[in-house]
């Protein structure tokens, strides 16, 4: 496994970033590599998020004294969902078939976790997020029928989109992690508009489903010191509480959000007018 650390920055200390450290400290590439597990791990709530593309091997999820644990879900949780061809994730013997778009919660004290493809012509691309957890509950299967979808925002203002909410209190029981994706319509490329920042929670947004001649401009920053970041397509972006999250495409596209931090409210969030955004 490769473990990228990612400190904590501080809103005063991203006024000065150029182009160059803003996308040092915030953006992740490299994310879906065969036969690797490419994680980071940002001290913002302590999120570990990253991809585990198996193809010809299967990979197991590793023990790293970077968390100081005996194994690697001892203290924590996590969540998967398979953004590529089908795979496998055995979990202390027990298999979980996961179809693209299908999602999977692993609870704290999950021992031995193994990921594979079933085909190594059409690799499954299993994108996780993990937070520090106190209490196991049980695993869960969860394809995209069943999660919770939200249509919102309208094709007038361009950001037409259904959120899929897979880790959620209307799903499942977590302890702070929530997971989730969102599609957005073609004609529509904006999304998380109004603006907002979660104050009591951090977020990664990895975006994908749209051609590698295009791009997404990631919005952050305090709302009147705000930045940007470009991003291609599987990669991602760290979103600390005290900054918006919000972006638009040169085409539609599909973003997975995950979130840990105070609290389980999704819509916990203190949205900021578009004419008060600098």
């Amino acid at each position: 496994m490769k473990l990228d650390i990612r400190y904590n920055n501080h809103p005063s200390d991203v006024q000065s970033y150029d182009t160059k450290k803003l996308r040092e400290n915030f953006l992740v590439q490299n994310i879906f590599v065969s036969d690797e597990i490419n994680f980071t791990y940002s001290h913002h709530d302590r999120i570990i998020f990253g991809g585990i593309k198996p193809v010809k091997e299967k990979l197991v999820l590793p023990t790293t004294k970077d968390l100081g644990t005996s194994f690697f879900l001892e203290r924590r949780e996590m969540g998967v969902i398979n953004i590529g061809g089908s795979g496998v994730i055995e979990i202390d013997g027990i298999t979980y078939n996961l179809n693209t778009e299908d999602a999977l919660y692993i609870p704290l004290g999950s021992k031995i976790v193994t990921f594979s493809s079933v085909e190594a012509s059409n690799p499954a691309k299993f994108y996780c997020a993990s937070s520090p957890a106190h209490a196991a509950y049980p695993v869960k299967y969860i394809p995209i029928t069943e999660a919770n979808p939200r249509v919102v925002g309208d094709v007038k203002t361009i950001n037409s989109r259904t959120i899929y909410q897979y880790l959620h209190p209307n799903v499942l029981h977590t302890c702070q992690l929530s997971m989730g994706l969102t599609k957005l319509n073609v004609g529509s490329s904006w999304n998380t508009m109004p603006s907002h920042t979660h104050e009591r929670r951090m977020e990664v947004y990895l975006y994908f489903n749209f051609p590698e001649t295009e791009r997404v401009f990631h919005m952050m920053g305090k709302s009147d010191e705000t930045r940007h970041i470009v991003l291609g397509p599987e990669e991602a972006v760290i979103s600390p509480s005290w900054s918006i999250h919000s972006g638009v495409g040169t085409t539609n596209y599909t973003f997975i959000w995950a979130m840990c931090g105070e609290n389980l409210t999704f819509d916990d969030m203190d949205n900021i007018d578009n004419k008060d955004l600098k």
